[in-house]
């Protein structure tokens, strides 16, 4: 089992011979960025499931819809702020029987595809956040999940953010979440630390892995650095670049 982090908030998860991953897009779409994630090869009959968590560019490639194309076994588990009705398709050159290949997925909601089971959370931003356990294995993927805090917006529209942050992550507090990703983006200055600090403290997750920070990933080690408790310190996992591989064996 490993996990790779391709960039932003785009995570690999192997998974015996199944791979799940999660908000890809290609490098170059984000203007002002130039991501150099890729994806691995893999057979062309390996199940591959590809979420997206949202429409944001960030996080939604529609280019992923033509991997049906080498990958006969992929499906798509989709939020529903995602259209793709067959003309659209058409117009960009993608065939329209991609949908059946299509979950579509709405917050607060629970789905089954094959060997996963799939909890869909409430995003404070658009769309939704996944749980989803597999084979003995539970991933938290937040999407735009995340405690928003900024100071130009004012408290009552930061106080619901919180409250609606905390209360989604309240549903993971007795599951068991062998891998977190959660948003940590520097642009929330002092503070991009609140989701992740909340996540840690209020639920068992075994690995949390920073995401969302637009290439800049040095202050993971400066977190760590003032987390007093050493055992939620070691929960963190410091990125360093794109395409990192994270072995983890059998959890």
């Amino acid at each position: 089992m490993q996990v790779i982090f391709i960039h932003h908030s785009c995570f690999l998860v192997e998974v015996d011979d199944l791979v799940l991953i999660f908000d890809y897009f290609g490098g170059d779409r984000v203007n002002g960025f130039h991501f150099t994630g890729k994806i691995p090869d893999y057979a062309p009959d390996t199940k591959i499931y590809m979420f997206a968590s949202h429409k944001h560019q960030d996080h939604f490639d529609m280019d992923i819809l033509r991997w049906s194309e080498k990958y006969t076994n992929v499906h798509y588990i989709l939020s529903k702020d995602i259209r793709i009705s067959p003309h659209f398709l058409q117009k960009h050159g993608i065939d329209p029987g991609v949908r059946k290949k299509v979950t579509f997925v709405s917050a607060n909601n629970h789905y089954e595809v094959d060997d996963l089971k799939i909890q869909t959370l409430l995003s404070t931003d658009a769309g939704v956040a996944f749980y989803v356990n597999v084979r003995g294995v539970s991933i938290f993927h937040a999407g735009d999940l995340n405690d928003w805090k900024m100071e130009h917006v004012g408290e009552l529209i930061n106080g619901k953010q919180e409250r609606t942050f905390r209360h989604e992550i309240r549903k993971l507090a007795d599951k068991p979440v062998n891998f977190a990703f959660v948003p940590m983006d520097p642009r929330l200055g002092p503070y991009q630390t609140l989701g992740i600090d909340f996540v840690l403290k209020n639920t068992d997750a075994e690995f949390v892995f920073p995401m969302h920070m637009w290439q800049d990933y040095s202050a993971i080690r400066e977190y760590k650095k003032h987390i007093t408790n050493l055992g939620m310190a070691d929960r963190v996992i410091e990125i360093e670049r794109e395409n990192q591989v994270f072995p983890f064996g059998e959890l």
